[in-house]
């Protein structure tokens, strides 16, 4: 059985990154033998944007801290959404989607969360 865990700021797991967008865990399988949900923060720097990506097994649901950015999403990336802080955005398994931002100085940071321990993650090539 799973005990009761406490993972303090320090003690974060960080994880592979998606090109420049970084995540660091403090609710995993590794670090606390989570089962079916996944928590980290994941920031994406000024200027930079992460590679365009499917999550294959799992739903996903992001919380923007702060910081602006948008979405390409769609067949294509061909549709734009842009999000700030207070947003909340839900991307369903197998949906297309590339975050970026295009702020010169200003981090988009977000809380990632997800409905498996583990991510499985396809590479979109055009």
């Amino acid at each position: 059985m799973a005990e009761f865990k406490v993972i303090r700021a320090d003690e974060g797991e960080v994880e592979v990154s998606s090109g420049p967008l970084t995540r660091v865990a403090g609710i995993s399988q590794s670090l606390t033998g989570a089962q079916g949900i996944h928590m980290a923060i994941g920031s994406v720097p000024p200027g930079s944007k992460s590679t365009p990506h499917t999550h294959v097994n799992c739903e996903t649901a992001l919380y923007v801290l702060r910081g602006h950015g948008r979405f390409l999403i769609g067949e294509g990336l061909s549709e734009s959404i842009e999000v700030g802080p207070g947003d909340y955005i839900f991307v369903p398994p197998g949906a297309l989607h590339q975050p970026i931002n295009d702020h010169p100085t200003e981090v988009w940071e977000m809380i990632v969360c997800r409905n498996s321990p583990v991510e499985i993650v396809e590479e979109y090539v055009p």
